[in-house]
């Protein structure tokens, strides 16, 4: 097959598969989220002031005092994490759980608030 007909073939398919495995990004999509759960937006301080769900508590997940932050939390209290693409919600859900919280990881803000039914709001 001659060079200039396979390379296109070549790309479409990286293409192709780039797309597919994009679209398998961590978003978890819980079933059901317990109503009482508390929302906590695991981004920075100047993250959630350009916005955040409605209700929502901001732990910023790199800040130096989360681990602490994680000990004033109920401990049969139940918790929802979310940040902007889900890669933050994913440490901080495993955090949470290592410190014996339940916990769901939502992912990004957008997977969110789906999931919630909270709307972005800003302060």
């Amino acid at each position: 097959m001659p060079r200039a007909r396979v390379l296109p073939s070549v790309l479409t398919a990286l293409l192709v598969a780039l797309f597919t495995l994009a679209g398998c990004a961590a978003e978890p999509a819980p079933a059901t989220i317990d109503p009482a759960a508390v929302i906590i937006d695991v981004r920075t301080p100047a993250e959630y002031a350009e916005g955040h769900l409605e209700g929502a508590i901001n732990l910023d997940v790199q800040a130096d005092s989360f681990a602490q932050q994680l000990t004033e939390l109920a401990s049969d209290g139940t918790y929802v994490v979310y940040c902007r693409s889900g890669r933050r919600s994913a440490q901080a859900a495993a955090l949470l759980q290592q410190a014996g919280l339940t916990v769901t990881d939502a992912g990004s803000m957008e997977a969110a608030a789906k999931v919630t039914g909270l709307k972005v709001v800003t302060d």
